[in-house]
């Protein structure tokens, strides 16, 4: 990851501050206030997250500067000092020199983390204080005390180039708003709501409407059908009383035939249901928005951007 010195990632950085400055500040050990040096700079990542303070050890090594990571340091406006944790002016002056006018890349860093990852420079040293020796009886025998310990073996994490997160490492980056500020990039964006107005009224009523129906009725008619015969016996001479000639009626027959009846009925031909429904739509809009980019200045020097 790419560091930038502070007034090179944000030159306006003193207006996130709220007119602290932390360049300038005195560099003291926690507990014994013993003065280790001043902060010369900060460098932040590519997010603007303080990660080093660079103390400048100059008052008492001849421009020596280093690297302290910001979870290592506790900066007190208050008083205009920052307090290392767990650094003794000794153990400072053993550090890893910081050139600023080269990059500062993976295994420098890898270098002075490694430092810092050695238990020595995790807690303040503790002076040891005299055994205290409890009285005891003249006659009473000695007493025989066995401590048995059992060794801890731990695993060290492995870090590579292409793994390797700030975050891995709380101890030595871990940041909050009390003690540690960052920078923070701006940036504007729409946020769209809907108004709901009223577009008109819709009325709903039936009307009447008439047409000529037609419709096929197959009806049945009766008729007289007539048949004349010559019987196999025609020519044959009949007796007297057998030839009946009558005049009039002799035979009766109704005849009859259907005509179409028509009568109308009503029924449902079909429901109407009225309803309102949502239809969603996108309406592009557009406005100016305004954002914060990062400038990095490093003139000639090799900067890589992740």
């Amino acid at each position: 990851m790419v560091l930038s010195k502070l007034e090179d990632f944000d030159p306006q950085y003193r207006d996130s501050f709220e007119g602290n400055e932390i360049k300038g500040l005195g560099v003291y050990t926690e507990g014994t206030d013993e003065k280790i040096g001043t902060v010369h700079d900060v460098l932040v990542d590519d997010q603007g997250h303080f990660r080093y303070l660079v103390l400048d050890l100059g008052f008492w090594i001849f421009g020596k500067k280093v690297l302290l990571p910001i979870g290592r340091s506790r900066i007190d406006y208050a008083s205009d000092r920052v307090y290392a944790i767990g650094l003794t002016r000794e153990q400072a002056e053993n550090l890893p020199e910081f050139n600023e006018r080269l990059a500062t890349d993976y295994e420098y860093e890898e270098g002075v983390r490694r430092v810092y990852r050695n238990p020595q420079y995790r807690t303040p040293p503790v002076e040891a204080s005299a055994p205290v020796e409890s009285p005891t009886p003249v006659d009473a025998p000695p007493i025989e005390t066995t401590i048995t310990t059992t060794p801890v073996t731990t695993v060290a994490p492995t870090y590579t180039r292409d793994t390797y997160r700030y975050e891995q490492e709380p101890d030595l980056f871990d940041l909050n708003e009390r003690n540690h500020q960052k920078l923070k990039l701006y940036e504007e964006r729409l946020i769209t709501n809907t108004r709901r107005h009223k577009m008109g009224d819709v009325s709903f009523g039936k009307r009447v409407e008439t047409e000529t129906a037609r419709v096929a009725v197959p009806v049945e008619r009766e008729h007289i059908v007539v048949e004349r015969t010559t019987p196999e016996d025609a020519g044959r001479v009949v007796s007297p009383a057998e030839a009946n000639f009558r005049e009039g009626e002799v035979a009766h027959m109704e005849i009859y035939e259907e005509t179409p009846e028509v009568r109308k009925e009503a029924f449902v031909r079909e429901e109407v249901s009225v309803k309102k429904v949502v239809e969603q739509d996108t309406v592009e809009t557009q406005a100016t928005v305004r954002r914060e980019e990062l400038d990095v200045k490093a003139p000639n020097l090799p900067v890589e951007e992740r």
